[in-house]
């Protein structure tokens, strides 16, 4: 039976060249795609895959929390990240949310079929690059505070802080996210408080840092 995998990524040439390529793979299938983390979540609900091949700094909800939604809500589906990103937050986020693998967007294909199904017989594969970064955050970590938007944040604030740095208004992101408009607003004034910041210029600035949201139209 073929691995039924779901390709997560906000670049269209990106997921059509994965495609191609699964595709030639005899044990390997995709099944769906996806350009943001939210229609990754609802697709996984739905459909089921066996895997998620995820990018991180996507539209509407990132691939951190896209990943932890999955794993805790969807029994037996692995994701393994796919991407730019090797700085230490958005490894062991990724990780930490429940990804099986995390692997560069400069990799061989190879290694991507190879890190596939290694997960799939429920191992871990890390490309040598973020093996390293893995070791050094374990070594260090009971000496250091993480104050990541991912460790400060409830995931609700992060799909907040993400959406207004998107640039949506406080009555599109409570109409996007079914709540009240008086419900972003207390989430935006907590927000603020946990980060002492307290503009929406500098707000954007620390979602671009932490990987909530890119520069990119």
């Amino acid at each position: 039976m073929s691995i039924r995998i779901i390709i997560a990524d906000d670049h269209k040439i990106i997921r059509d060249g994965l495609r191609t390529l699964i595709e030639k793979e005899s044990d390997m299938e995709v099944v769906a795609e996806a350009e943001n983390g939210r229609s990754t979540v609802k697709l996984a609900k739905k459909i089921i895959p066996d895997l998620v091949i995820m990018d991180i700094t996507m539209p509407d909800m990132n691939g951190i929390d896209a990943t932890r939604e999955i794993t805790h809500d969807v029994s037996g589906v692995k994701v393994i990240a796919l991407s730019m990103h090797s700085d230490r937050q958005f490894v062991t986020g990724m990780l930490e949310a429940g990804a099986s693998g995390y692997l560069l967007k400069d990799c061989a294909f190879e290694e991507l079929a190879r890190a596939v199904r290694a997960v799939m017989s429920n191992q871990t594969y890390l490309s040598p690059r973020i093996a390293n970064i893995v070791v050094d955050r374990y070594v260090k970590r009971s000496f250091t505070t993480d104050s990541s938007a991912f460790s400060v944040l409830t995931q609700r604030e992060r799909e907040v802080l993400q959406l207004l740095s998107e640039g949506l208004s406080t009555k599109e992101m409570a109409f996007h996210l079914n709540v009240s408009v008086k419900t972003i607003e207390t989430h935006r004034r907590n927000i603020m408080e946990k980060l002492d910041i307290h503009t929406i210029t500098d707000l954007v600035k620390y979602a671009i840092r932490e990987g909530l949201t890119t520069l990119e139209p």
